[in-house]
């Protein structure tokens, strides 16, 4: 096996053994699988570059260099072809996405396997060994056997070329070198982590390659910091697009973040259904019941049969958040009961559903913290708490998923100021034995009698 960082650098001979330059760059076309070595770029003297072909030219080659099979007399030169890549310019150093991993990472090196007189490109090094390689290959076996006396192993990371392409095929703009072929295969939860570890340039790269209902998936699974601002960076039309396709509570979530003509603008291009509703909920304050809840639930007049709400459910769409509860509710609007959906499925289809709703509801006020409403909710263990007005009516409901999320903000909150805590209490440690090692220095010296230097 060869590297790149192996290659660098080496001398390029002749037919005749005369050296005419040094190895600079090898170039790939990106339509293989394993692509095979196109080009050899290479600087001769005076550091002048020059690019040939790799089949027509190379004869031999190995960690030593590469050796012609023509005079230098002989050669004729060519120019980078639009679907070739430089490895060294274009890749290395470049930053990755490892969907295997769910995270992104940079490459090191660029591993290569050798098939008689063909070089082709198997993966990219994104792990420890390629930086010391880089260094210098002596210093990377010298480390991975120091490693083996302490019974610890340093091993590669490829990742293989078959599972990366080219997200921007404008070379001279190239910001993320590779990603995934199956990118939109990743759960949307996975998808979100490799967003966030990205600049927002890189991220936008990656997002291209989403539709929409997976860009909407993957955008829900961030975390709430990065969801407005990667929002903000969408052209007007996509970004409403993508938020009247979320559940109305995480649409209001981003949008009470966005600035204000961005929001504005939003929602005017929305559908006015999904602009109403979102509306509505921007209405209650943030860190409140009402700033939680979701709209989406499943409530039926208090005359409806079983029958009838076993139809409301079906025709529920495909996206529909999980349903645990049908609420019923009366002429006014008004919560008076609950049903299972187990109980539906065990009743006969003709009772009403007065006659088997459960009538001792637990519920809360749009105002109540969002902390008390996730109290309540694990403290009742129910998969949802209807939030109801002072009148009673049914606005909404607050799911256990909304409480985790609340509670998972608390305990962030908390660690940010117990670390912002410690750090300050490690800085002013810092700064008092820096004080007092410079009074007792001073101390030292005036006892010494020292006046300073050239006195």
């Amino acid at each position: 096996m060869l590297y790149l960082s192996q290659m660098a650098g080496k001398p390029v001979v002749d037919q005749s053994g005369e050296k005419i330059g040094t190895i600079s760059d090898l170039a790939i076309s990106t339509g293989e699988v394993f692509p095979r070595i196109t080009s050899l770029a290479f600087q001769g003297p005076g550091r002048v570059p020059f690019m040939i072909s790799w089949r027509k030219y190379v004869d031999k080659f190995d960690e030593d260099g590469i050796t012609l099979s023509v005079d230098a007399h002989d050669i004729r030169f060519s120019y980078l072809q639009p679907n070739e890549v430089l490895l060294a310019r274009d890749l290395l150093d470049r930053q990755i996405v490892d969907t295997q991993g769910m995270k992104v990472v940079r490459v090191n090196d660029l591993k290569l396997s050798q098939s008689g007189t063909q070089l082709r490109l198997l993966g990219a090094e994104v792990g420890v060994r390629g930086i010391l390689r880089g260094l210098h290959p002596l210093i990377e076996r010298g480390v991975v056997a120091v490693a083996k006396l302490f019974k610890k192993r340093i091993d590669e990371q490829i990742i293989a070329w078959n599972y990366m392409d080219l997200l921007d095929r404008d070379l001279s703009k190239v910001q993320l070198s590779v990603t995934h072929r199956r990118l939109d295969e990743l759960h949307p939860a996975d998808v979100a982590d490799i967003l966030e570890q990205l600049d927002p340039q890189q991220r936008a790269a990656v997002f291209e390659h989403l539709d929409d209902a997976r860009a909407t998936e993957a955008i829900s699974e961030m975390e709430d910091e990065l969801q407005a601002e990667f929002i903000d960076d969408l052209d007007d039309a996509r970004a409403a697009r993508l938020i009247g396709d979320m559940d109305p509570d995480d649409a209001a979530d981003i949008v009470r973040d966005l600035p204000y003509e961005k929001a504005e603008t939003l929602l005017r291009l929305m559908g006015m259904e999904d602009a109403t509703e979102i509306r509505r909920l921007l209405g209650y304050k943030d860190g409140t019941a009402g700033g939680m809840m979701t709209t989406q639930y499943v409530a039926c007049p208090v005359d409806t049969t079983v029958r009838g709400a076993i139809e409301a459910l079906r025709e529920l769409p495909e996206d529909h958040p999980t349903v645990h509860y049908v609420y019923v509710t009366d002429d006014y609007d008004k919560l008076v009961g609950v049903l299972s959906l187990r109980t539906l499925v065990l009743t006969d289809d003709d009772t009403p559903l007065r006659d088997v709703m459960y009538d001792e509801i637990i519920s809360c006020g749009p105002s109540e913290t969002e902390e008390d409403v996730a109290a309540d909710i694990f403290k009742y263990d129910i998969p949802a708490m209807p939030v109801v007005d002072e009148r009673g009516a049914l606005l909404g409901i607050v799911t256990t998923e909304d409480a985790w999320d609340a509670i998972e903000d608390d305990v962030s909150s908390e660690k940010t100021q117990a670390s912002l805590l410690k750090g300050m209490g490690i800085a002013l440690a810092a700064l008092l034995f820096l004080t007092l090692y410079t009074l007792t220095l001073i101390q030292i010296l005036d006892a010494t009698g020292f006046r300073g230097f050239g006195a």
